[in-house]
């Protein structure tokens, strides 16, 4: 098992053995989250929110209308200090819950595919429930409300926190954290476990599945290639994207549910756009997910390699 995200365990005879918490490891994880959100990963996630808040745009009219927000900088809206937050801690999360689950699931005997599945839904919930909820309402607080013209009229992203959790409390700050859990889940669950599936079905193609052959690993590009797919597949969950979206924007529209449940949320966004007001945001997201799962996957699992070596980590 090569996916870095999981802090796989080493199978011997019919048990796993557990490894110690490696904190390399988890420097790793929050490293590469940081690197990943830093480059692509903040214009992705822009793009993506921008147009599940904002049905009615297509593609370009969000480029256009993100441009318009600060140029180069508006695709970065929700960077500082909210995603730099959550980078630098939510990677830490993922690996460490969800390689303790991955563990207790291979000495149950199940596959590393179903390990990887339940390792990756139990992390990505650890993240919603930790440090994402707040910070992920934050970003698309950024990304959607009205922002005045010249930077004397802005209001700062920290008086904005501020003025909500006076308003609503720690409920306000972290509005929509569910839907983020039900996110989380899905998202790293399909990530993690499609993934491993790719793995398991390249070594097969390569020849690489049985015997010495099988000892092995993988070379980069076919990781990055197995990660890719894990990643790209995984936007079938949108439809919950687009729901978190909507619960955490700050955009005002008439008619628009006041107090919004994952519920209301969905017939709300069912009867102002119907089926295909779920998949507003697909495209930007498939590439949000095939980086992200590069990132981590790949690149988590090469980073790993080069900090064990050089440090004598196991």
């Amino acid at each position: 098992m090569t996916v870095a995200v999981a802090s796989p365990a080493t199978i011997s005879g019919p048990t796993a053995a557990k490894k110690k918490v490696n904190f390399a490891n988890l420097g790793v994880g929050a490293a590469m989250n940081m690197f990943e959100v830093t480059t692509l990963g903040q214009p992705f996630e822009v793009i993506k929110t921008h147009l599940a808040a904002n049905r009615q745009d297509n593609m370009v009219t969000a480029f256009k209308k993100i441009y318009q927000r600060g140029g180069i900088s508006g695709f970065y809206q929700g960077l500082i200090p909210w995603a730099w937050i959550e980078a630098s801690t939510k990677g830490a999360v993922l690996i460490f819950a969800a390689g303790e689950i991955e563990y207790v699931a291979l000495n149950s005997g199940v596959s590393p595919f179903s390990a990887g599945l339940l390792g990756g839904m139990g992390g990505g919930l650890a993240q919603a429930y930790t440090t994402m909820g707040f910070c992920t309402f934050m970003k698309t607080v950024e990304i959607t409300r009205h922002k005045a013209v010249g930077a004397a009229a802005q209001q700062s992203t920290f008086a904005v926190a501020s003025d909500i959790f006076k308003r609503e409390g720690i409920r306000g700050i972290n509005k929509g954290v569910n839907a983020v859990a039900l996110r989380q889940c899905t998202n790293w669950g399909s990530r993690l476990g499609l993934s491993r599936l790719a793995e398991e079905s390249i070594r097969k193609i390569r020849g690489k599945d049985t015997g010495d052959l099988a000892k092995i690993p993988l070379s980069a590009w076919e990781k990055i290639a197995a990660s890719a797919i894990g990643g790209g597949l995984s936007i079938w969950n949108q439809p919950i994207e687009v729901i978190r979206v909507e619960m955490q924007s700050q955009l005002k529209t008439a008619g628009r549910p006041e107090k919004m449940t994952i519920a209301n949320c969905a017939r709300w966004i069912w009867q102002t756009n119907g089926i295909k007001g779920f998949y507003r945001g697909t495209v930007p997201r498939f590439g949000l997910g095939m980086w992200q799962t590069i990132c981590m996957v790949a690149g988590g699992d090469a980073l790993k390699k080069f900090v064990n070596e050089k440090y004598g980590k196991n």
